[in-house]
Formats: C-alpha cells, structure tokens, sequence
C-alpha cells in the first residue's frame, strides 16, 4: 500500500545540519539544542544525586507550590506512571512529601520540603558556570537575545501552543 504523497525530486530532505531548509529544519535544531542543554544540566545534577526529571518536578513544586500529582505529570510532560516513580524518588531522598487533600482521602498533593528546597538552590549554584559554558560560543549580548526568541516561540502570545 503506498500513500499518496506527492514526490518531489527538489523537495529538501530533513538533515540535522547547519543549513538544512526542509521544514522539519526548526524542530530539529530545537530538539539538538534541547539535547545540548539537557546533557549540561545532567552534568551539573550529578553530584546532587538527581536528574532532569527529579529537577523538573522540584521546579513545578517551587513556583506552583503543593501539587496534585495529575497536575504535576501534565506540567512535566510526564505520564501517570513516571511521576509517581520520579515522586517516590523525591519521597526517598526526602526532597518532598506526598500529603492528603482536604476534602479528598484519594487525591495526595505533593510538596518540597526544605531539605528539597535546599538541593533546588544548590542546582542553580551548580548549573552556573556550566550554563555559562553552554553559551560560550555566543557573543555579547546573544545569549540574552536567545532566551527572549526562545521565550516568545515556547510561549506565544495569542497563547497557541
């Protein structure tokens, strides 16, 4: 069975290099760089003893405050069943704590403890010099120039996703 594409022998193949055209080009380069800056941010976690996925969690619970974990899973990208193992992690090392909801025994709300709120403040005392080193390649003035893009694509102001 084949579908009915059209072909195009000019039609710009998605390569993953400088200079690539095709449509996929922006996508691909985002997905790189969000490689890149994901492999300095596991650097600078290591020796805490987390990960992206434990950091993720932390973020959410810092700025939002208790969290139920459905709504934590939709705010990391998360499944139901990686946030409950990233919060039973959390739960081990003491970095939070799992608390019933008033006014529903089911539901739990997740929270930092201070212990977790420490660990969030030493990551960013870590990531800095590495953070740094992630936009060395950039002149003055870039990396502030990248995050504003970057912010303005991730979060668009007619709020489409």
């Amino acid at each position: 069975m084949t579908a009915d594409v059209p072909h195009s022998s000019t039609a710009s193949r998605a390569t993953d290099r400088p200079g690539d055209t095709s449509p996929f080009a922006l996508g691909l380069l985002l997905r790189r760089a969000h490689w890149r800056a994901a492999a300095v941010m596991a650097e600078a976690f290591r020796p805490l003893g987390i990960e992206l996925r434990h950091f993720a969690v932390l973020l959410v619970l810092v700025d939002r405050g208790p969290t139920v974990q459905r709504d934590l899973a939709a705010a990391t990208g998360s499944d139901k069943a990686g946030i409950m193992r990233v919060v039973d992690d959390l739960e081990r090392k003491g970095l939070a704590v799992r608390k019933t909801v008033p006014g529903d025994r089911r539901v739990r709300a997740v929270e930092i403890t201070p212990q977790g709120l420490e660990l969030f403040d030493a990551a960013h005392v870590a990531a800095e010099p590495l953070a740094e080193r992630l936009v060395a390649e950039l002149g003055p003035g870039e990396p502030e120039q990248l995050a504003n893009l970057l912010t303005r694509f991730a979060h668009p102001a007619d709020g489409e996703s």
